[in-house]
């Protein structure tokens, strides 16, 4: 005869833990993986994906620099977004954060807004009302095509570092911002945009370099990883033209940057960089197809905090470009890490990847 009995209490209890939590996003056709979304492949507490904007005049390393970051974390099941940059000839930082609740996709965090307007062309960034502080309106519009990095890994051991993927893009930047009580207007300033996904565990990355050069007829794109050693672990990055054709791959990178001391000469970092003021030197870049007897498009860089990280280590800098073969322009070169050989002297971590 079939069994009358009721389900055992440990298959209701495992039942009843295993009911899926649905969310707007679940209608749409985005699934990756057997399970509703935001779950990811992973249940990392350092996967995160995340939104990035920096932007400046288009000439210079004088002026003001405008930073807004907006990611999500599913392990802990929080969004934050951080404003910070160089405003008014000092640095700001403000935090917002909140938890999932019924609409963890909502690009909401607080007072701060991201809106994908248009894919790829048109992204508006708003941080107003209470608690907004620096407070802004500011509309991304692309002037290159987007340029997706093949996917970085990095480990030690068996233990996962670093596993993201990233899309970069440069853009016109319009609107406003206020600090202090003063609103400044953004008129056709230049910058780039990011988009990345996967596991980063910050404190425990030895060093990485992120270039973000704009140029009249461009944008140098560059995401470049090393171990403590200098032994490179990724590097991609692209010519984008601003015309929206086709980016050209980098296919080789080396640098020759060094922190810059009050005097404006060469200084060592130490532990926490405290005596640091800029960012000069060359870095050397190699695009697909170019003639082997070209050789290398040398692009000399100088400028100035434009966040430093603190604790973190290293920051961004804004920073006046040059080139080999003629350009001119100015853009952020970010730097940062635990421990390198160069950069990054006193390990400020422990269990990094060798």
């Amino acid at each position: 005869m079939p069994s009358t009995a009721t389900p055992s209490g440990c298959w209701r209890r495992c039942h009843t833990e295993r009911v899926p939590r649905l969310t707007a996003a679940d209608e749409r056709l985005a699934h990756q993986i057997p399970e509703p979304l935001p779950n990811v492949v992973s249940r990392h507490e350092h996967w995160r994906e995340s939104y990035f904007f920096v932007m400046h005049p288009p000439e210079g390393t004088a002026g003001d620099v405008v930073i807004v970051t907006m990611a999500t974390y599913p392990f802990s099941e929080r969004l934050d977004s951080y404003q910070m940059g160089r405003m008014g000839g000092a640095f700001v930082f403000a935090l917002h954060e909140r938890p999932y609740g019924d609409d963890p996709h909502a690009t909401v965090v607080g007072p701060v807004t991201v809106d994908v307007a248009e894919p790829y062309r048109t992204v508006r960034v708003q941080v107003l009302g209470e608690g907004a502080s620096p407070e802004l309106d500011l509309v991304f519009s692309a002037r290159t095509a987007p340029y997706g990095m093949r996917r970085g890994t990095m480990k030690r051991g068996d233990e996962i570092i670093w596993d993201q993927s990233q899309m970069i893009q440069s853009g016109w930047f319009d609107g406003w911002y206020s600090h202090g009580g003063e609103r400044r207007e953004v008129r056709r300033w230049w910058g780039q945009r990011d988009h990345s996904w996967g596991i980063r565990d910050h404190v425990r990355c030895p060093m990485w370099m992120w270039l973000a050069l704009q140029f009249p007829d461009g944008m140098l794109g560059i995401w470049h990883w090393e171990l403590a050693d200098g032994s490179r672990v990724f590097t991609d990055g692209c010519f984008a033209p601003a015309d929206g054709s086709e980016p050209t791959p980098v296919v080789d990178f080396r640098h020759d940057l060094s922190w810059l001391g009050e005097d404006g000469e060469p200084c060592s970092y130490g532990r926490d960089g405290l005596g640091v003021r800029g960012l000069g030197g060359t870095v050397d870049v190699t695009l697909a197809g170019s003639p082997e007897e070209a050789g290398p498009l040398v692009v000399t860089a100088r400028g100035t905090w434009a966040m430093p990280y603190g604790p973190r280590g290293g920051g961004q800098h804004l920073c006046e470009v040059a080139t080999s073969d003629g350009r001119e322009g100015n853009g952020v070169i970010e730097i940062t890490g635990a421990h390198h050989h160069r950069f990054f002297p006193v390990p400020r971590a422990e269990r990094l990847p060798t």
